[in-house]
């Protein structure tokens, strides 16, 4: 039932995906998601975490791509200073919007990772385009208005995959 919503993997945060993480995987190129995923949904600018992180993956030639739900002023005042491609008004999980961040990339479904924070936009749009999902513990405790409504979704789900005996980052 929940195969399009169960992620590959459980990360508290997006420095647990290491390029030899990647590499192991066979992973080349990452499309993610920005708010609660890299930075807290209000948080206009990068941290030097993050920074360091994306220039830890291009280092290790690991492409990455932004694709976002986001107006463009957001997704492109984030990306831009950082030299990072991006897609804004992804309606994920709508398959266009990954399909075009794999042409980006110029990169093979198998070769690429979706990143994200949430079940209901990021994983599910992403197990659907049959990429290797990571979903990452949000950033923030706090939501935009239009995000609230997937949380409480979620929140449903992470118990009900409890009571089958499915453990999730919620567990560890």
């Amino acid at each position: 039932m929940y195969n399009f919503l169960l992620p590959d993997a459980y990360v508290n945060s997006v420095y647990e995906i290491t390029p030899e993480r990647l590499h192991a995987l066979g992973i080349k190129g990452v499309i993610t998601d920005l708010d609660n995923t890299l930075v807290e949904w209000d948080r206009a600018d990068a941290t030097e975490e993050i920074m360091t992180w994306l220039e830890q993956l291009t280092a290790a030639g690991i492409r990455v791509i932004i694709v976002s739900n986001n107006k463009e002023e957001r997704v492109k005042h984030f990306a831009t200073p950082l030299g990072i491609p991006y897609i804004h008004r992804a309606k994920k999980p709508l398959g266009s919007a990954y399909y075009a961040g794999l042409l980006k990339l110029r990169l093979r479904r198998d070769e690429v990772a979706m990143v994200g924070d949430q079940l209901l936009t990021d994983i599910f749009g992403g197990k659907r385009q049959k990429l290797y999902t990571f979903l990452v513990r949000p950033v923030a405790e706090s939501d935009g208005l239009v995000t609230l409504f997937n949380r409480f979704v979620e929140r449903r789900i992470f118990n009900d995959l409890k009571r089958k005996g499915i453990t999730t980052w919620e567990e560890k």
